[in-house]
């Protein structure tokens, strides 16, 4: 065991990820997790979870579970309570659930004089305040929390609802309902409000991509896996395969998208085309105002509505730490490789990547890295130190894939799932082996002292600034 320790903020799947690669690497470590147990959103049980009773992943379960620890069932894309069973399984086989303190909510972090981490949480709605020092603190509270909520001119009389408060049908029966925003949410809700609301429009403001579940008879995700064409040729073939299952979404009343194919999330649900298509809903222009139980909309037309439904998505948040601490640049913290502040300061991100088709995989190939810098600070310090100067003085990798994302804060993370394992892959390489093959250069007569030199931006970063 290590003489370090170190925190996890938060037991969903990126907190499980990272719990299970430090326990690999023989590093200690404490869980904390504000909910009743593991499985962080997919509980949607647990008070800060978004999930409603329709929900089923988007990405097929081959490409989302984790490697070691394959899914029982055989559905290709699970329910949410199949989810929360996978992870609680997940979490007990391994042993990690003992490992976590739950009903406590981490309010607070700061540094300590010996370049460690005062951590600060409270039991049970502050029955009991913990205070302990940890070497380093592994963020994992989800990025999926925080509703993002637009400012509208004008007040809407009637029910004003973000999605994160959406959990079941019943809540639509018999209303007029507006959906703001077409994404994987809100078009869940649209079809599920097709069977239960009195009517159902969308407003939108831009165009969007619909991928269908299946292509060819098999989950869409698992074609082309392994073999990934370079950006411009499978943009130019996806948007023609595309088109041809599909169809184009403009005659269904979305404006033509003003960005190519995988530079924005695409919407992996083709059943609203086929409601559009029978007259279940309509597409509208995007908000101008509300004016009471009235929705005012750019083009100048307006109508009725009993409810407002924010699809709008969510901010990243981590309230209990200054945000300098994480290098917060725009809509986003800045980090290597999303996970090492440059600073290198004894606090690390977990699972702050969006990218289709990454899965849970993907987030534990990011736990491994954390987890390998973290081992080599105690038992390899040199590597450690090299690996933060090869931060600090080299141009950070590339994790867009060739692909301009939109300059959204919901993009403000996202990468290319090919890249950035690549890149993490070859990060965590460098942990293992000597520093010296590495070049270390000795400064002040200190191996390992890291560049004050600000790292160079990747293009996304470029893009989402």
């Amino acid at each position: 065991m290590s003489d370090h320790r170190y925190a996890i903020i938060g037991a969903g799947p990126s907190g499980l990820a990272a719990a299970r690669a430090l326990q690999k690497a023989g590093v200690d470590f404490d869980g904390y997790e504000a909910s009743r147990g593991v499985g962080g959103l997919w509980d949607i049980e647990n008070p800060r979870s978004t999930m409603y009773e329709s929900a089923h992943l988007i990405s097929s379960r081959t490409t989302t579970e984790f490697a070691e620890f394959p899914m029982r069932t055989t559905a290709d894309y699970p329910s949410h309570r199949e989810l929360i069973s996978y992870f609680r399984d997940f979490a007990g086989h391994f042993g990690l659930t003992e490992h976590f303190r739950f009903d406590t909510k981490v309010t607070a972090l700061a540094r300590t004089d010996d370049g460690g981490w005062m951590l600060r949480a409270e039991v049970s709605a502050g029955t009991e305040v913990i205070e302990r020092r940890y070497d380093g603190v592994i963020l994992a509270n989800g990025t999926l929390a925080e509703p993002n909520v637009p400012a509208f001119r004008g007040e809407f009389t009637g029910e004003l609802l973000h999605t994160s408060a959406y959990k079941s049908a019943a809540q639509l029966a018999g209303k007029r309902v507006l959906i703001i925003g077409a994404g994987n949410s809100g078009c869940d809700i649209a079809v599920d409000a097709v069977h239960h609301a009195a009517s159902v429009d969308m407003s939108v403001r831009r165009g969007y991509y619909f991928v269908p579940r299946y292509l060819f008879g098999r989950p869409s995700d698992t074609l082309n896996q392994g073999r990934p064409l370079p950006a411009r040729l499978k943009q130019f073939v996806d948007a023609r395969v595309l088109r041809a299952f599909t169809g184009d979404p403009v005659r269904f009343g979305f404006p033509k998208p003003d960005y190519r194919i995988y530079e924005s999330h695409p919407i992996v649900n083709h059943l609203i085309l086929n409601h559009l298509g029978q007259g279940d809903l309509r597409i509208m222009p995007d908000i101008d105002r509300f004016d009471g139980g009235t929705v005012h909309f750019r083009d100048g037309s307006s109508d009725e509505y009993d409810m407002v439904l924010l699809a709008t998505g969510y901010k990243l948040d981590y309230p209990f730490v200054d945000r300098a601490e994480l290098a917060w640049s725009g809509m986003a913290p800045r980090l290597y490789l999303n996970a090492f502040p440059p600073s290198f300061n004894g606090l690390y991100v977990m699972g702050m990547i969006e990218a289709s088709g990454i899965g849970w995989q993907g987030r534990y190939e990011q736990a491994e890295l954390i987890a390998a810098y973290l081992a080599a600070i105690e038992r390899h310090p040199e590597r450690a130190a090299a690996f933060r100067q090869r931060v600090a003085d080299e141009r950070w990798p590339d994790l867009t894939g060739g692909y301009n994302y939109l300059g959204l804060e919901r993009m403000s993370y996202y990468v290319n799932k090919d890249a950035y394992r690549t890149a993490v892959r070859a990060a965590a390489e460098t942990l293992k082996t000597d520093a010296a093959a590495h070049g270390l250069q000795r400064r002040d007569g200190r191996a390992g002292r890291a560049s004050r030199t600000a790292p160079r931006p990747t293009a996304a970063q470029k893009v989402d600034a």
